[in-house]
Order: C-alpha cells, then sequence, then structure tokens
C-alpha cells in the first residue's frame, strides 16, 4: 500500500505543496478530492456526519479516521474519549500531531482489547467491508468491539441512480454481482494506489446482513441517496 491519501493529509498538514487527490472507481470518472476537505470543521459537514456526532456518546472507536476532524470534534468540543483508528499510518501520525490522544494506525479486523460504547463508520462507512461476501466478518468483529448497549453509527449512498434507465424505469445494472459493489482508486501526485474493494449498500441490504449478525437496525436520517443508521445489539 502506497498510503497515498495518508501521504496527502501529511502534505496538506506539514504545508510540503499538497495537490488534490483524485479518485475514481469502476462506474465513475476521475474526480477532484480537494484534501483540506478532509480537514474541515463540525459547520462544514453534512447533515448525516453532524447527525452522528451528536449522537455519540461514551467511549468512542472513530474507523477510518483520516485526518482525524470528526474524532478531534468528539474530544475538544464533547469531551468524549475517543479513539481515531485508520488502517493508514500517515494519517494516524497527522491525528496525533492534531491533538488526538489515542490515534491507532491498524486494519479494523486486527484491533482488539476494548470495547466501546459509540462505534462511528462515516464517509461511506460501508465501504470499508470491501464486497457483500465479506459484510458478515466485519460485522461479527463490530458487535465484538461493541458494548453491551452501545451504538454503530454508519452511514452509506444507494448508488442505483448511477445507472442508466430504460424506457420503463427500469436500471442496467451489471450482471453476476451486487450493483453497490465497487473498485475504487485514488491518485496523488502522479503516483496511482492499487484498486481497492469497496461497498455501497442500500439499507434493506445492510438491514438484512445486520439482522443475521445480531443487531437491530434503525434508519436515523434520509438525505437523498444517502442515509445514516444505528445498530445496537440484540
Amino acid at each position: 500500500m502506497k498510503d497515498l491519501m495518508g501521504k496527502a493529509i501529511w502534505d496538506f498538514y506539514h504545508d510540503e505543496n499538497p495537490e488534490d487527490l483524485q479518485t475514481e472507481t469502476s462506474i465513475s470518472e476521475l474526480d477532484e478530492l480537494p484534501v483540506d476537505y478532509l480537514f474541515r470543521d463540525f459547520e462544514d459537514m453534512n447533515d448525516i456526519e453532524q447527525k452522528a456526532l451528536e449522537l455519540s456518546q461514551g467511549k468512542t472507536l472513530d474507523i477510518g479516521a483520516g485526518a482525524g476532524s470528526h474524532s478531534l470534534y468528539l474530544q475538544n468540543e464533547r469531551n468524549l474519549d475517543v479513539t481515531a483508528l485508520d488502517i493508514s499510518p500517515k494519517s494516524i501520525e497527522v491525528c496525533q500531531l492534531r491533538g488526538i490522544k489515542q490515534a491507532v494506525s491498524q486494519n479494523m479486523l486486527e484491533f482488539s482489547g476494548e470495547t466501546f460504547d459509540t462505534i462511528l463508520l462515516l464517509m461511506n462507512g460501508t465501504g470499508i467491508f470491501e464486497s457483500l461476501g465479506s459484510i458478515d466478518i466485519y460485522l461479527e468483529k463490530l458487535h465484538s468491539l461493541l458494548n453491551k448497549n452501545g451504538q454503530i453509527l454508519i452511514d452509506s449512498t444507494d448508488i442505483l441512480y448511477m445507472f442508466d434507465k430504460d424506457y420503463d424505469g427500469g436500471v442496467y445494472i451489471p450482471a453476476g454481482g451486487y450493483y453497490g459493489e465497487l473498485d475504487y482508486i485514488v491518485h496523488y501526485k502522479g503516483e496511482s494506489e492499487e484498486p481497492i474493494k469497496w461497498l455501497y449498500l442500500d439499507f434493506y441490504t445492510l438491514k438484512n446482513a445486520a439482522e443475521n449478525n445480531g443487531f437491530n437496525i434503525e434508519k436515523v436520517l434520509q438525505d437523498e441517496d444517502s442515509y445514516l443508521a444505528r445498530l445496537t445489539k440484540k
């Protein structure tokens, strides 16, 4: 892993000629991702992120923390005990430099030893599940990290709108697999990451998987094609 996302976050924090990240997926063209977006304040976050941060309570694990903006808000403004977790070593170094007291660079599946009252997975939190076939592995892991009366706050987008429709309103979706399974590629300063598997989930598919893995689930907020869900233990 070249850790290009981490490199961009590092360059921006240290003012080392940062450039915009470029991202693309197997169904979409190149898209610019300004690095400063990853450093945004609460006021600049979308409704789903703001709602999730308002609902967070107790000891919190921020999975896929990136530059740490969610963790920082919870630690500094809400006075919560927060752990920022990200697979990107450079991102976690920046989280520490920004003042996050507990920041760990590790794959979520290998992280253990503690349990939490709130687990956050934001900015298409279901992406980390990779594919429909591996959802159960991740949900089992999340179940083991969650306190008895804890909550998981996770968001995603139903990307059905990205596919072409026919005259009858039917949608042309690829055969052989779930339409939300994408390859996601990051480019930065002329380098490209190997494609990673990234999963967008419609609410009902997430609901079925969650209920099969010992969770109750409710939709907390719907914002156009995106939603925030709250999972609790059955």
